[in-house]
């Protein structure tokens, strides 16, 4: 099953926990057992794009919704095949201790 896993910051965290691995050894472990497909950081919140499209006009402005309080930072698509099994990934990824980790299952569109 496929899963998008959202890396967010914790505006509420005061002191974060010591990573169980560093950034570099999670990103070996993932992609290299092809748990994990595709992933990027994301450029600051400041820089995003929101569109909308209401009564036939679109929308389009600066930055996420104001309701955002936990911004998203980055993001990989897993491949796992159970959600146990993407639990224990993502519990492994240093923003897990250090932020928010979000696993959202795909919805393939059957066309």
């Amino acid at each position: 099953m496929r899963y998008l896993m959202l890396v967010l910051t914790d505006p509420d965290l005061d002191t974060p926990e010591e990573v169980p691995v560093p950034i570099e050894q999670w990103v070996q472990e993932a992609y290299d057992t092809g748990r994990a497909v595709t992933g990027d950081r994301l450029r600051p919140a400041s820089e995003a794009t929101t569109v909308r499209r209401r009564r036939r006009e679109v929308i389009v402005s600066d930055g996420p919704f104001a309701e955002a309080y936990e911004l998203i930072g980055g993001f990989d698509v897993l491949e796992c095949d159970t959600l146990e099994e993407a639990v224990e990934l993502a519990s492994r990824h240093p923003m897990a201790t250090a932020g928010v980790i979000q696993l959202h299952p795909a919805w393939p569109l059957d066309l």
